[in-house]
């Protein structure tokens, strides 16, 4: 097939000055597309800032002979996040994709995680994404035209301890792909996201802990982490940019060479009139049968 380049377009990356963000800024940049590299350069906790990641990632597309511009605003503030959407429009004159990438971890148990530190997930990761997301929405509507890449989590669906604000908020980006994506269809917008599998200043922060938690040697740990650059990443994030990408409200789980997708389903079930507990637990096992469950959908995959 052709090569899926990205002439013409102009995307925002955010979280784009190191990790998953800066492979998904180069892929992009690499294929054609201007790109506004949107860091607010902040710890892996949201603390400080620092427009140097931002800056650096600027300098390596444009001296590979890309077209780039950084912006250090933070996602989590409305004015950030239109700083960094009206960044693209003054110099390049539009927008075309949005890849809402920036995030922070802070795992703890759920006992000892403050409210406030909930709320500091909430902001960065779910905020972050409709903020930015929102700044974008009416160009996107007025051109007819958008893509929209999110950034979710297998955390989301549990499975490792510590993770309770961050999978907490990564659920929210998905509820908001789903819901987006419903509503996009009719603007010509599609919206759909990533799980990256990567091996992160941020994942490294807890890679000692799921090491742990799952038994699993420390230099075993060590050859799986070196499987997870985040360059592996890039290629998804690149196809749901695309405008030939024809999904719209899906996860593809992406990382270590391997993509596949991620999808909520729909049992077959049981129907009683009237419906009794004692109806669910005696047909436990037909209702939790995933055998001829169907995906639920938001939108048909458009041909």
């Amino acid at each position: 097939m052709n090569p899926l380049r990205f002439d013409g377009r102009v995307a925002v990356v955010t979280g784009a000055g190191r990790g998953v963000g800066r492979s998904h800024a180069m892929l992009l940049a690499a294929k054609g597309a201007r790109v506004v590299v949107a860091d607010y350069g902040a710890g892996i906790n949201g603390a400080g800032s620092s427009s140097a990641p931002a800056d650096e990632v600027v300098r390596e597309i444009t001296d590979s002979g890309g077209e780039a511009v950084a912006c250090c605003a933070s996602v989590a503030e409305p004015q950030g996040a239109q700083m960094i959407i009206d960044t693209a429009l003054e110099n390049f004159g539009r927008i075309d994709v949005v890849v809402n990438n920036a995030g922070i971890h802070d795992p703890d148990l759920f006992e000892d995680l403050s409210i406030e530190r909930f709320r500091a997930m909430l902001e960065v990761h779910f905020f972050g994404t409709l903020l930015v997301t929102r700044a974008a929405w009416p160009h996107f509507v007025a051109a007819g035209y958008g893509r929209v890449v999110n950034t979710v989590s297998e955390a989301m669906l549990g499975g490792i301890s510590e993770l309770t604000s961050y999978g907490a908020a990564k659920a929210g980006v998905f509820g908001l792909t789903r819901n987006l994506a419903t509503e996009g269809i009719a603007h010509g917008i599609r919206v759909n996201a990533v799980a990256p599998r990567a091996f992160t200043r941020m994942s490294a922060a807890h890679s000692d802990s799921v090491a742990a938690q799952l038994s699993i040697p420390t230099d075993v740990m060590a050859t799986i982490n070196a499987s997870m650059p985040p360059e592996l990443c890039a290629p998804a994030a690149a196809f749901l940019a695309h405008e030939d990408c024809p999904l719209n409200g899906e996860v593809l789980q992406v990382g270590m060479g391997g993509v596949s997708r991620i999808a909520v389903v729909r049992t077959a079930g049981i129907v009683r009139t009237p419906l009794t507990a004692e109806d669910i637990a005696e047909n436990l096992e037909a209702i939790m049968d995933i055998s001829g469950a169907q995906v639920t959908a938001v939108t048909e995959m458009v041909q």
